[in-house]
């Protein structure tokens, strides 16, 4: 499908006070590290990931995307009681029921007109709420909607340097939960509308393309447990199963935008770390200078982080609101879900 008529009207996001370094997880790894002979310096040499940020344990994904989603209110050009549709998309919910969305809208004083929903799809969650809601412009059953996405790593962090002190590992078991320390914490809101018009000084939507293999859904898998969140993840098959699913989704891309690799000026993926962010830039053919990377301050923030890049990337060069984008997503399961702004 090609939008001809979505717009995104304003960004916003919100990131949490505490910060911190990988050396300073490393550290809390001491018993760990010591037992199979890791050097501190390790973790972010690997990644790339500097630092990430945290919430505190008891701050919910709803008070994170409401954060977000009131900086997107609070200079009052938009009406909250203006908003047709509010999607929470983000990993992280409150819980089970009622839907997140429902505490955002509360806490964001949207209006009573206004549908709420959650749209969960790991890191893919929030462009596969913006391309559902933007169908919904595009096709004349809403104005506006607003999408959040509110994520905090930080209680599966410490569950995991529980898990790695406490149980007897080597240096091949404990590989399953690595990736758990590589993830931080922000939110995102973004309000799409209706602009038909072909002077907009604001990023438009225009072509989307996906690719879905869930023969990979195994690689990584995350659930609650009694302490808290656990994860595992097959790293290196994750990335190399991936890689294959950007593949397709790009070739698919590349069609039906008419587009080559060299002609979006600004290229942005989901947020995973050095690694990934190079295999990705050398399968998928691009210059790695069109790319605007945040996993070295922020770590992988889930279903955050490509917007949130996004977001910083224009706040940092307000030109690029107007240039060809693409923002190529990934989540487990696996999917592939790329958009084209400003075609």
């Amino acid at each position: 499908m090609s939008f001809s008529k979505v717009v995104i009207e304003k960004m916003a996001y919100a990131l949490p006070p505490q910060i911190v370094s990988s050396e300073e997880l490393e550290t809390q790894l001491e018993p760990l590290y010591q037992k199979v002979n890791l050097q501190v310096g390790r973790l972010e040499l690997m990644t790339g990931i500097k630092e990430r940020r945290f919430w505190g344990n008891g701050y919910r994904a709803s008070e994170a995307s409401a954060e977000a989603g009131k900086k997107l209110l609070q200079d009052g050009t938009i009406n909250p009681q203006e908003v047709d549709l509010l999607i929470h998309s983000a990993v992280c919910r409150d819980r089970l029921e009622p839907a997140t969305a429902s505490y955002v809208h509360k806490l964001m004083g949207l209006g009573d007109n206004t549908q709420i929903l959650d749209v969960s799809n790991a890191c893919l969650g929030f462009l596969n709420a913006l391309i559902l809601a933007g169908s919904m412009i595009e096709q004349g059953a809403i104005k506006r909607a607003i999408i959040v996405a509110g994520e905090n790593g930080k209680p599966l962090v410490d569950q995991t340097i529980d898990i790695l002190n406490g149980a007897n590992m080597d240096r091949k078991s404990i590989k399953p939960y690595f990736a758990n320390l590589t993830i931080g914490a922000g939110a995102v809101a973004w309000s799409i509308t209706c602009d038909d018009s072909s002077s907009s000084e604001k990023p438009r939507l225009a072509q989307f393309a996906s690719s879905t293999d869930t023969s990979h859904n195994h690689l990584c898998e995350g659930d609650q447990s009694v302490g808290g969140m656990v994860m595992q993840t097959d790293s290196e098959e994750l990335l190399h199963a991936g890689i294959s699913v950007a593949k397709k989704a790009w070739n698919k891309f590349l069609e039906v935008t008419h587009w080559s690799a060299e002609k979006p000026n600004l290229i942005v993926t989901h947020q995973v770390g050095k690694a990934h962010q190079q295999e990705i830039e050398k399968a998928l053919s691009y210059d790695p200078s069109k790319s605007f990377t945040t996993f070295q301050s922020l770590g992988n923030c889930g279903s955050v982080s490509l917007p949130i890049t996004y977001t910083l990337a224009c706040e940092q060069n307000p030109a690029l609101l107007t240039q060809k984008s693409a923002l190529l997503g990934i989540g487990s399961g696996l999917s592939s879900l790329m958009l084209a702004l400003n075609n």
